[in-house]
């Protein structure tokens, strides 16, 4: 787990060990106005550790595929050597990774979109391969573009997740982090602050704000969640020539106009400055937003959320096919489980429960029973000691856990039965959590979307936190997955439910 990885220790998983100690990075600055001293637009000492960065994942990258390019032409072609295949491949891999931007500094560690570039770049680089193959008359590219090019993408993948997990246990600790000046509102500003402190992961630190009257939130407030207003909009541009910053957040504001923000723009030329605008629609982001000029203007483009089509009628394959492998290779553990819940009390095995689903059709869950047989009676009695958000309820040590549910509970084992439910076609493996009937009574209208897609058996919500969340917070991450909704995006939840189940966080 990448609680694990200690900064002095060495990380496997590249085609090489990774010596934390031998990516030297620069001492951290302090936070807020005291840091930003007289400098020029000269790039600041965080270059550095970025520079490195973006060294170590090209290099991994390159050293992977030569290994194994060198290796697969030794075995294929060994009896009838042909070189062009293995320096076509290597040829088409440069070209591809680089097309796709997969080596691009704006997309190192930004989440999925790291992956989704890092996959167009070695579908580009197999198609390349195969019409390479037609194009010289070297029609001996099959293994090429079905085994090595697949091979090489396994390895890689996991490279830049080892890489990324170093990344972010420095940036825990503190480094690595890229200082941000923030500027807009006082309020928008204080939720900007508060969620890069609450991700930091990220690599955002704000360090100074800049607000139309040069003061916080309070009336003659100097500071906002503890960060120093060092001055007004319209000083912006030279507090970050000053102080170096790597990001300008612009938050939402009222006295922001096309006007300001282009003369912003054009004076953040030249600097190491990046400027991020955050939209008024906060929680869409992703594949649903473009700019595109029209009438001599930029626009921004919000496309309706896929709720069906060619991308939907693929996720639906994928759960089918997907929970019907996992079922079979469970079989003998949800066996095991059944004797361990008939032993321990000769209730039922199975807790079926009645769920809301897609458009608010209910539906029947199903789960490994992991309190008494008359849990359901004794919530009444129990409603006074409720740790639950919202209409969730919900108790740490809830008495009506049985011991075999306590462990089922804390590595979420209860759930496999869902994978039933998955298909039926009930659920989806990963989507919202599946509602009650008497939560979904008590909606609001903007709650009501997520059941605008199917619940799954993981989610936003599962890999964030699970019972220890919000009521708040979990009906954002539920909304932010019905509006962003992609398969990079699953396949990303779908690994980080793996980890939150082995650490248990939140599971109770």
């Amino acid at each position: 787990m990448e609680e694990s990885v200690r900064p002095s220790s060495t990380v496997k998983g590249t085609p090489q060990h990774i010596d934390l100690q031998s990516i030297p990075l620069p001492p951290q600055r302090g936070a807020g106005v005291a840091a930003a001293v007289d400098t020029t637009s000269a790039r600041p000492p965080y270059a550095a550790w970025e520079s490195r960065y973006r060294a170590w994942v090209i290099g991994s990258d390159v050293f992977t595929a030569f290994v194994l390019i060198v290796m697969s032409a030794f075995l294929i072609d060994r009896s009838d050597p042909h070189d062009m295949h293995a320096a076509g491949t290597a040829a088409a891999f440069l070209f591809g990774l680089s097309v796709c931007r997969a080596w691009s500094p704006r997309v190192l560690g930004e989440g999925a979109e790291e992956y989704r570039t890092l996959g167009r770049g070695l579908v580009a680089t197999a198609v390349l391969v195969a019409l390479g193959g037609l194009l010289f008359g070297a029609l001996a590219v099959q293994p090429w573009v079905f085994i090595v090019v697949p091979m090489i993408s396994v390895f890689m993948f996991l490279q830049r997740y080892a890489l990324r997990q170093v990344l972010h246990r420095r940036r825990r600790l503190g480094e690595c982090l890229l200082p941000v000046l923030a500027a807009g509102s006082p309020d928008t500003v204080a939720d900007l602050i508060a969620r890069t402190k609450a991700d930091p992961h990220v690599g955002w630190r704000v360090e100074a704000v800049c607000t139309y009257t040069g003061t916080g939130a309070e009336r003659g407030s100097g500071e906002v969640e503890g960060v120093p207003v060092v001055g007004k909009l319209d000083e912006l541009a030279g507090h970050v020539r000053r102080g170096g910053y790597r990001v300008v957040a612009v938050t939402a504001d009222q006295h922001w106009n096309p006007k300001r923000l282009q003369r912003l723009a054009w004076d953040l030329e030249g600097t190491s400055a990046e400027m991020v605008v955050a939209p008024m629609l906060m929680e869409v982001a992703g594949p649903r937003l473009n700019v595109s000029g029209v009438l001599g203007m930029p626009l921004l483009r919000v496309s309706a959320p896929a709720f069906t089509g060619g991308r939907r009628l693929v996720k639906e394959v994928l759960d089918r096919f997907g929970s019907t492998l996992l079922l079979t290779l469970v079989s003998p553990l949800l066996l095991a489980i059944a004797i361990a819940i008939k032993v321990d009390d000769r209730g039922p095995v199975i807790y079926r429960q009645r769920r809301v689903g897609r458009d608010g059709h209910t539906f029947t869950m199903l789960k490994f029973r992991t309190m008494v047989t008359d849990a359901d009676k004794l919530k009444q009695d129990l409603q006074a000691e409720n740790e639950g958000a919202g209409p969730l309820f919900k108790m740490r040590k809830d008495p009506r856990v049985t011991r075999v549910g306590a462990l089922l509970r804390r590595y979420s084992l209860d759930e496999l039965p869902q994978l039933f439910n998955v298909v039926s076609g009930r659920m989806s493996l990963v989507g919202p959590r599946p509602p009650l009937p008497e939560e979904t009574a008590k909606y609001a209208p903007d709650a009501r979307r997520r059941l605008l897609v199917k619940p799954g058996l993981t989610g936003l919500w599962q890999v964030s936190g699970r019972s220890d969340l919000s009521w708040a917070e979990s009906i954002r991450l539920d909304l932010r997955y019905v509006e962003d909704w992609s398969l990079a995006l699953d396949l990303v939840i779908l690994w980080k439910t793996f980890r939150a189940v082995i650490q248990g966080r939140g599971a109770y």
